[in-house]
């Protein structure tokens, strides 16, 4: 890596602890308006002090979120289907280098549908997206997506996450299975999660966070299990303790139980 890009990814992999709490708030360029994220600002400005980096498309960075924030940007730049299209498999790179870098992205995030009908183009647009990051000094993270036929096994994480990795990419995003940890082990470089859909119980997102870190995860990218939660400031303080403090299920659920009762304050303050 050149220095460029060693200082972006460091905004990203945190070097003190080697680990990440990355907020997902990109969902819309698929699913359009999803449930607490109608207006992204509203969602995005109490949650961005506790997030190590955001995770978002060039238009909702660019109308809801102040330029002064220091918060390292990590920029969708896949894209052009929707939930209701042919095959949400068939993406394309939506965002080219030079916006990115107007846009001061810290890294480039793009999805690959491995065993899909577009794995080909998908796994193309990685290796295309690896060149120009980095001849510009932009990591880029790899989401290993899984379609409705897809078995979120260790065995077709651990080949997509390696794919992704033999491509050129610098991070992967995929999704916490039984024997995780032969999926870390696979993959040359380091390997974050999704959190998913909205899991039923606090504790459930919590205990997500724990093994997935313990098992050997860098961090976790999250959206719906943080800002779904009825108390998403408590929620990612919470995950955070247990990423960067090495807390405990139960002692990062105590800081939450703690957390929401002061969001629940603050809350009925500001009404």
């Amino acid at each position: 890596m050149d220095w460029g890009m060693k200082n972006r990814y460091s905004r990203i992999i945190k070097p003190d602890d080697g680990r990440c709490v990355m907020l997902a708030v990109d969902h819309g360029y698929f699913l359009g308006p999803t449930e607490k994220l109608e207006v992204p600002q509203r969602t995005i400005k109490p949650l961005l002090p506790f997030a190590d980096s955001l995770m978002l498309t060039r238009g909702v960075l660019r109308t809801s979120v102040n330029p002064s924030t220091n918060v390292p940007i990590v920029l969708r730049v896949s894209g052009a289907t929707s939930i209701v299209g042919e095959d949400l498999s068939k993406e394309t790179i939506t965002t080219s280098i030079e916006d990115a870098i107007k846009l001061n992205a810290s890294c480039l995030a793009l999805s690959i549908f491995v065993g899909s009908k577009y794995e080909h183009q998908t796994l193309a647009n990685l290796a295309s997206l690896v060149d120009h990051g980095e001849k510009y000094g932009i990591p880029v993270l790899a989401v290993t997506a899984v379609g409705k036929e897809m078995v979120r096994d260790s065995r077709y994480l651990g080949l997509a996450c390696r794919i992704a990795g033999e491509l050129g990419a610098h991070l992967v995003k995929t999704y916490y299975c039984e024997n995780f940890e032969k999926v870390v082990e696979g993959c040359p470089v380091p390997v974050i999660i999704a959190g998913g859909k909205k899991l039923e119980k606090d504790i459930d997102v919590l205990e997500l966070t724990f093994n997935a870190i313990t098992e050997g995860a860098a961090g976790v990218d999250m959206g719906r299990n943080i800002w779904q939660s009825e108390y998403p400031v408590a929620m990612i303080k919470a995950v955070r303790s247990i990423v960067h403090e090495n807390f405990s299920v139960k002692e990062a659920y105590d800081f939450f139980v703690k957390e929401k009762k002061n969001e629940h304050k603050n809350t009925t303050i500001a009404r």
